[in-house]
């Protein structure tokens, strides 16, 4: 078996054995990279140099015995996190000169657990799209079939690993950015519970839905991945003061008992015929491990979607305020006066997706339209997080389809943003709540992958692994690779 072809806990082992060394392992990785990305487009930055450099260092530590619990292990960064000293420009021209001055949380953690970090990966300007095809720096293509999106904003992330370019990915999730990637690429990918991750240095695109997360393919690579992301951080006031569990400890476990509720409103809609009987396999699946399957109700999930785009570009709005030409960033040329500076840097630097939700975001938090809007979204917001709390009183988990399809053809919903809006219908609820959801796969239409996700009651991330473990344990579809040429 190929070096690439290894799980991140295969090339662990390896690493661990001596049968590898890891600047092989990224050598192998940088080759690849060099060979296929330049049709796939799912870096922005490749950290050749640095890559090996922290390679042979984790040599070092292994011969000297003194390795890390993550030492060695080639990984990409989403480029919406801050990596000192390297690019950062979260796919956007208003960033395309930014090197970061620190590293975000989630960076330092897994750099201090000893990854090699390969480069950054494209995504959708801001992580505002569904399919990578609105990055300054070209769209990103589907490893399964280059005429198809890998999907959005997480879409670089998705397709490096997908291609075998990179052994996992870190990635965010605002309203189903780890998720909908993972269903549309073949992957694992989950969205933790809102707080489990820091933002701290993770470039902010809506404050009360952004979450960090992994993109692997399998429950038990992001496991690994996620533990050592995780963890309370004084510098995020939303970080959670929890404790991280060991998320392998029961991972292998039986299922046998555990509840898995169905939602009515997702079940009711009208799937196409490969969406629906690959999510009724995946149930049967569920029923021969032995959980329980029943149906339960979220009467007001219809409702996700249009509180979603009323409060994440309020938020945007805000958030995006702060690019300007003065501080850092993109600055328009040869300035009349400070207005114009504002209007020109902000109108050449932002792309037309990241200007349509700052327009709607700020229409939304206008005066007179602020009780109308954006007071309500959050009432309704409320809602959604109480149907859920509801839902787990009688449930573990929450079982539906990732996304109404298969991946779409590039250039296919572009003019239509309600189309394309529309492809985060089954994802969005999970973070309006806060809750921890996963994706992997479940099926293949036609040459493209499909996926299904579960949603799990907060904290509840190692209940989420072990029931996507146990799936994959008795099926194969996570194992299935597109064939990269």
């Amino acid at each position: 078996m190929k070096l690439h072809e290894l799980s991140l806990k295969e090339q662990l082992t390896g690493l661990k054995e001596g049968s590898f060394s890891s600047t092989e392992l990224t050598q192998n990785y940088l080759d690849r990279i060099s060979n296929f990305d330049k049709d796939l487009n799912s870096f922005i930055t490749v950290t050749e140099d640095s890559a090996l450099n922290q390679a042979k260092e984790s040599d070092k530590r292994y011969k000297s015995n003194k390795a890390l619990p993550l030492d060695g292990v080639p990984i990409a960064h989403k480029d919406i996190f801050c990596t000192e000293d390297i690019l950062t420009t979260c796919g956007s021209k208003m960033l395309s000169n930014f090197k970061a001055p620190y590293s975000s949380t989630v960076v330092s953690n897994l750099s201090s657990d000893g990854v090699v970090v390969l480069g950054k990966t494209n995504m959708d300007e801001f992580a505002m799209g569904s399919s990578n095809e609105t990055s300054f720096f070209g769209p990103v293509k589907n490893p399964w079939n280059k005429e198809y999106v890998p999907g959005g904003s997480s879409g670089g992330s998705a397709a490096c690993v997908s291609a075998q370019l990179a052994s996992a990915a870190t990635a965010t999730d605002t309203g189903g950015s780890i998720r909908q990637p993972a269903a549309l690429c073949g992957l694992t990918g989950i969205k933790p519970t809102y707080g489990r991750v820091s933002r701290y240095g993770m470039i902010a695109f809506a404050s009360s839905l952004d979450q960090g997360g992994v993109l692997a393919r399998s429950a038990e690579d992001s496991a690994i991945l996620l533990e050592s992301m995780s963890g309370h951080d004084p510098k995020d006031s939303t970080s959670l003061n929890e404790d991280v569990p060991n998320f392998l400890e029961n991972i292998d476990s039986p299922i046998k008992g555990m509840k898995i509720g169905l939602p009515k409103e997702f079940f009711e809609r009208d799937l196409p015929n490969h969406v629906e009987s690959s999510t009724k396999e995946a149930i049967e699946t569920y029923k021969d491990l032995g959980a329980e399957i029943c149906e339960i109700s979220l009467p007001n999930v219809d409702l996700s979607l249009p509180v979603y785009y009323i409060i994440a570009p309020a938020e945007c709005s805000a958030n995006l305020s702060r690019y300007d030409g003065v501080r850092y960033g993109y600055r328009c040329e040869n300035p009349k006066d400070i207005e114009d500076l504002y209007m020109r840097t902000r109108e050449e630097g932002f792309g037309s997706e990241v200007k349509r939700r700052i327009l709607i975001g700020t229409y939304a938090l206008s005066a007179g339209y602020y009780d109308a809007y954006y007071l309500k979204a959050q009432k309704c917001r409320r809602l959604v997080a109480n149907d859920f709390t509801e839902a787990f009183k009688s449930v573990d988990l929450i079982l539906s389809p990732t996304t109404p399809d298969t991946s779409f053809k590039a250039g296919e919903k572009s003019d239509d943003p309600i189309e394309m809006y529309l492809q985060d219908i089954f994802t969005i609820p999970a973070n309006l709540a806060g809750l921890p959801g996963i994706s992997f796969p479940c099926g293949n239409h036609e040459g493209l992958p499909l996926g299904v996700q579960l949603v799990g009651n907060s904290l509840k991330e190692a209940q989420l692994f072990q029931a996507a473990h146990q799936f994959q344990e008795a099926t194969d579809w996570h194992k299935n690779l597109p064939e990269v040429k």
